[in-house]
């Protein structure tokens, strides 16, 4: 399938004027933010500053009290075929009885209808999935005996199986293991070179120029956002993390 984000004039995500509200408290305030296509972006901001709240709320799975949501300019329900989401590991109940190779077939049925058995082409997709995240070889484990990376590569390969033009993923380097970081690395990659769009929750300000080329700065709202090398900057930093983030703590430029 041809990937359609390269040809659209519209952006893949166009966010205006979004509020979230939690006990009558805003999590999320105002927030109009939009991502360009082909783009690997990263969503950094403090603990609380409600980074994986604006991808629930974007998806329609949190309430908003307000705002609007296009996705290639057109609504959720529209668009929602070439949309995927890789949720937080820790979200997700791991002891459900499965096998790896039926987690990563679910993201096929958006193509195949739920009532359609998948069958030997699809197997055949999912497994090719797998063997992009190396994970080939436990395709028939259960999904509940993996270990935490295992388990976050088992979600971006379902997600690789839905062959959407959107990918969101939340916190997918949080506490993975150095083959799983650098699986999530290689698919991320060529799912750019793709043309796909890739918008991720990340925590960690030292990785983050190395892993991507489109920076949100978040706390609350949107502090800043645009082209890495223009957005990843001490005045910008210190204004989403407060005057904690002293000099002394501020990520150095890159060097060469």
């Amino acid at each position: 399938m041809t990937a359609h984000s390269t040809t659209d004039a519209q952006p893949p995500l166009s966010v205006r004027d979004l509020t979230v509200v939690y006990h009558e408290k805003p999590v999320l305030w105002d927030i109009d933010w939009e991502v360009p296509a082909g783009r690997l972006c990263a969503i950094v901001g403090p603990n609380g500053a409600g980074k994986s709240t604006l991808l629930k709320a974007v998806l329609g799975l949190l309430p908003r009290a307000s705002g609007q949501v296009w996705f290639f300019g057109k609504t959720l329900a529209q668009a929602r075929a070439r949309i995927a989401y890789v949720p937080q590991r820790g979200t997700v109940d791991w002891d459900f009885p499965t096998s790896v190779l039926d987690v990563v077939m679910m993201g096929l049925y958006g193509r195949l209808g739920w009532f359609k058995r998948p069958g030997a082409p699809e197997r055949e997709a999912a497994l090719r999935c797998l063997e992009q995240v190396s994970m080939q070889a436990l395709a028939h484990r259960q999904i509940a005996q993996l270990s935490g990376g295992q388990q976050q590569r088992v979600f971006l390969a379902r997600a690789l199986a839905q062959n959407a033009d959107l990918y969101f993923m939340d916190e997918p380097f949080a506490g993975v293991d150095a083959v799983t970081e650098e699986a999530i690395l290689r698919v991320l990659h060529q799912l750019k070179q793709q043309g796909k769009t890739v918008v991720v929750v990340h925590h960690d300000l030292e990785t983050v120029r190395a892993y991507f080329d489109h920076l949100t700065l978040l706390n609350v709202q949107v502090i800043a956002s645009g082209p890495m090398e223009a957005t990843f900057t001490p005045e910008n930093l210190k204004r989403t993390y407060g005057e904690r983030m002293t000099g002394a703590s501020l990520p150095m430029a890159p060097s060469g």
